[in-house]
C-alpha cells in the first residue's frame, strides 16, 4: 500500500432538488433547505436511483461560500441501501455565484464545489464502502447537482 494516498473513481451522482426553502439568517449566515427528490448513481462499480429522501442544509456565508451539509440514499440496481452523509463547501467569484443563484450554466471550473462524503450500508455485498473515504467534486445547475465521488485508496 502507498504512503501516498490515490484516487479511484467510485460514481457519479446526478441529484435532482426540489425548489429551496429558504430559512433567513441564523447564527453563522444565511439558512436554506434544498430537498433532494430523485436522480441516478453510475459508475463501474454500481449504478442505482437516489431516493426521495434527504436534503442538503445549507449555510451561505457572509463571504458567499455555500457550506453544503447534505444527508440522502441511493438504491443500487441490485436492491442495496446506501446512505450518504456529505459536507463540503460551494465558492468563486461574485459574479459566479451571482450566475449560480439565477439557475445559469457555469462552467465548473469556475467554481469551487468540493465534498467529503461517508456513505453507510447493512448490505454485505456493498459493506466495503462503510471503511473507506470517499471525496467529490461537484457542480451545479438549476434544478440538479451532479457530483463526482472518488474513494482515496
Amino acid at each position: 500500500m502507498s504512503a501516498i494516498p490515490t484516487l479511484k473513481h467510485f460514481c457519479d451522482l446526478f441529484v435532482e432538488l426540489s425548489p429551496i426553502v429558504e430559512m433567513g439568517n441564523g447564527r453563522a449566515g444565511k439558512r436554506r433547505i434544498i430537498p433532494i427528490v430523485g436522480g441516478k448513481v453510475r459508475g463501474e462499480r454500481v449504478n442505482g436511483k437516489i431516493m426521495n429522501v434527504g436534503a442538503d442544509w445549507q449555510t451561505v456565508l457572509p463571504d458567499g461560500t455555500a457550506e453544503l451539509i447534505a444527508r440522502y440514499a441511493f438504491e443500487t440496481d441490485d436492491g442495496a441501501v446506501i446512505e450518504i452523509d456529505n459536507y463540503g463547501f460551494r465558492h468563486g467569484p461574485p459574479e459566479v455565484v451571482e450566475a449560480l443563484k439565477k439557475g445559469e450554466d457555469v462552467d465548473p471550473s469556475a467554481y469551487y464545489m468540493r465534498t467529503m462524503a461517508k456513505l453507510e450500508t447493512g448490505d454485505p455485498r456493498y459493506a466495503w464502502v462503510n471503511n473507506r473515504i470517499f471525496i467529490g467534486s461537484g457542480s451545479r445547475q438549476a434544478e440538479s447537482v451532479k457530483i463526482s465521488l472518488y474513494e482515496v485508496c
